[in-house]
């Protein structure tokens, strides 16, 4: 018997939140406050914007979630990134077209609509990690940040691809800007992965001792209970980065933004606006001095 909290089954077998968590945890417009950068970066440095191509999220019970980069997540930081000057080059493991949970689009944000209509073609032939590990990690790349954004999908495949891993030593050794939203601090474990360790000045988890705030396990553990997750989640992200000396310093999602060194950092969807307002403001800060 279907009820409020009941997950929503998709065609290809995937659940979708609930009803209740559509109403409770989507919106139709964001917060994005269309903030003008009057130093807005005029260099050629980028950012690499490292999303899932994977959709479907296994969870412990063996249900699928229909998951991807959370819209919000994405757009909102890329909209405050783009105005403040940075060109965005938008990659995935293998090339594949990025995944969105698309269930989550504000459809009546027309900022955020604009934006992604405008890098549709992007989004779907995205760079592929492979060739960027393989030709782009050196010292003349022109990139000054490496982004993750959120949604549960950023811990579907990411976390295990060492080309991921080899992308963030290598940001880490230049001492370029890490930013990660939500769940896209999952991304950050591929560096602890042995192929990524390999040939690196340390072997040293990158981000042991670093305070961040990310989508706290404690809030994953109830979604269950009105269908936002059509189940436990297969890995937990606080605890996983806990595990290897990270500092997570918060306890709920309520929009908190972190920045400790070069590493930016967001709590979920109420923080994609600070957190792009957070991001920018200090990459211009650092680039254009």
């Amino acid at each position: 018997m279907r009820t409020p909290v009941s997950p929503q089954a998709e065609e290809d077998g995937t659940f979708r939140p609930s009803w209740l968590a559509m109403k409770l945890a989507t919106q139709d417009k964001t917060d994005y406050d269309g903030h003008v950068y009057a130093n807005a970066y005029q260099g050629t440095q980028k950012i690499l914007m490292i999303c899932t191509e994977r959709k479907a999220m296994t969870m412990a019970n063996g249900k699928k979630f229909s998951t991807g980069n959370h819209p919000v997540e994405t757009l909102v930081p890329m909209l405050h990134l783009r105005a403040a000057g940075f060109e965005i080059d938008i990659a995935t493991p293998t090339g594949a077209p990025v995944q969105l949970e698309m269930w989550a689009m504000p459809t009546e944000d027309e900022a955020v609509m604009g934006l992604y209509k405008n890098i549709k073609t992007q989004l779907d032939n995205p760079i592929a990690l492979t060739s960027f590990a393989a030709e782009s990690l050196n010292e003349t790349s022109p990139y000054c940040a490496v982004f993750v954004p959120g949604g549960h999908g950023a811990m579907l495949g990411l976390p295990d691809d060492a080309n991921v891993g080899k992308v963030l030593h290598w940001a880490h050794n230049r001492d370029l800007f890490t930013l990660a939203l939500c769940h896209g601090p999952g991304a950050l474990l591929a560096a602890n992965l042995p192929e990524a360790k390999a040939g690196q000045p340390s072997t040293a988890f990158p981000y042991a001792g670093y305070d961040m705030v990310v989508f706290p396990d404690a809030v994953d553990k109830q979604t269950p209970r009105i269908g936002y997750l059509p189940g436990h989640m297969p890995r937990w992200l606080g605890e996983s980065l806990t595990d290897l000396g990270v500092n997570i310093i918060n306890k709920k999602s309520n929009g908190a933004v972190h920045i400790d060194r070069k590493l930016v950092s967001g709590d979920g969807p109420q923080a994609a606006n600070a957190f792009g307002r957070l991001a920018a403001d200090s990459l211009l800060k650092e680039l254009n001095n």
